[in-house]
């Protein structure tokens, strides 16, 4: 029997993982830190041996490096003086960007063409993830600022992951682009105004500075980025390659800078913050598909619904956060939804991919 590489790399993965688990319980905490990195990257390169797992190497390496920034949080901070946080907003412009690129106006014919599920998605999108997240930061007993982060987390637009999630699972992917289209046009208004409302007990909201900030964030690249892609016309091909990789990257690196910032916190509250965050977002695939039942949406439609409800904008979450200066606390919450709303649509995805609806017409845009 021949061993693969990727095999090899499992050995490794489960060696380490045997390491780290030994000098934890042994109480020797910081010598464990190598090891579970080396554990995360092993496995993530192991994953990319199985065709149903590779989808979940992504989020490995993130929880490697994440695991790097908790037990060296200085090597992420800041290097000879240059603070990395700085780097967040141009990070998530570069992102913005990059969706930008991959869209045309094309795109928000969607919204002509399906009317009822661009309308729902959006609406219970804007309503669904900001009350939950009002209520999880009402009973978590966190300081005012963690608390706000919740909320944050569900005001924000949805997430560009979304698109792949609901391709994945067999859902209305046409459907999908368009509703995380409009719900990141409409974030410049729906956040700033959402976090007054809801978050305004926690802490103080300036509405028309995170007004700006979205914009500068979001509207303004994706603006620059659907003005690329028209006057390419079809030749940048390369930049449709190159971009997600570049957007990748950057969400990792966010999310390795506030993981950093708020190592002390996260350490405190961390096991709390991860189930109430888990909670966010499973309710937010669940009350998802369930409204779109309601409204007598189709198996596809429900799919879509429900994947674009539960899944958020981690990214411009955290820029926000950093625009507040309250990148070590408000940005918390973000930073661990990314990487688990990664986790868990990709579980949902595979579970639905293998169950495919039954008015599964690509032609069928019943909404």
């Amino acid at each position: 029997m021949k061993i693969t590489v990727h095999q090899v790399a499992l050995g490794l993965s489960t060696l380490n993982l045997l390491t780290a688990l030994i000098m934890l319980v042994n109480g020797n905490i910081k010598e464990a830190g190598p090891f579970l990195v080396a554990f995360f990257l092993c496995l993530a390169f192991a994953l990319r041996g199985w065709p149903r797992l590779k989808g979940f190497t992504y989020t490995i390496v993130i929880m490697a490096a994440v695991t790097a920034a908790l037990y060296y949080p200085f090597a992420f901070i800041q290097y000879r003086g240059f603070v990395f946080a700085t780097l967040i907003t141009p990070l998530i412009q570069l992102i913005m960007f990059g969706m930008g690129t991959s869209m045309s106006l094309d795109d928000f014919v969607g919204v002509v063409r399906t009317p009822k599920g661009v309308l729902i998605g959006v609406f219970s999108h804007y309503l669904i993830m900001p009350s939950v997240g009002f209520a999880l930061a009402s009973i978590s007993g966190f300081n005012s600022e963690i608390a706000a982060g919740i909320i944050l987390i569900g005001c924000s637009p949805n997430g560009m992951a979304s698109n792949v999630i609901s391709y994945l699972a067999k859902a209305n992917v046409a459907l999908s682009i368009t509703i995380t289209a409009i719900s990141t046009l409409l974030a410049p208004l729906m956040t700033p105004l959402l976090m007054k409302m809801l978050a305004g007990a926690f802490i103080k909201i300036d509405m028309l500075s995170m007004m700006w900030d979205i914009l500068k964030m979001v509207i303004l690249p994706i603006a620059a980025g659907l003005a690329v892609n028209r006057l390419l016309r079809g030749r940048g091909a390369w930049l449709n390659r190159v971009m997600p990789l570049l957007s990748m990257v950057s969400i990792a690196f966010i999310i390795v800078i506030i993981t950093a910032a708020g190592r002390d916190s996260l350490l405190t509250i961390g096991p709390l913050l991860l189930l109430l965050v888990l909670v966010h977002n499973l309710f937010g695939y669940t009350f998802g598909y369930w409204t779109g039942r309601l409204f007598r949406l189709n198996e596809r439609d429900c799919r879509t619904i429900a994947i674009e409800v539960g899944m958020q904008n981690g990214g411009l979450a955290s820029g926000i956060a950093k625009g507040m200066g309250k990148i070590a606390t408000v940005g918390l919450a973000p930073a661990i939804f990314g990487p688990l709303m990664n986790i868990t649509g990709s579980v949902l995805a595979s579970w639905w991919h293998r169950h495919p609806p039954r008015d599964n017409d690509p032609t069928n845009y019943n909404t």
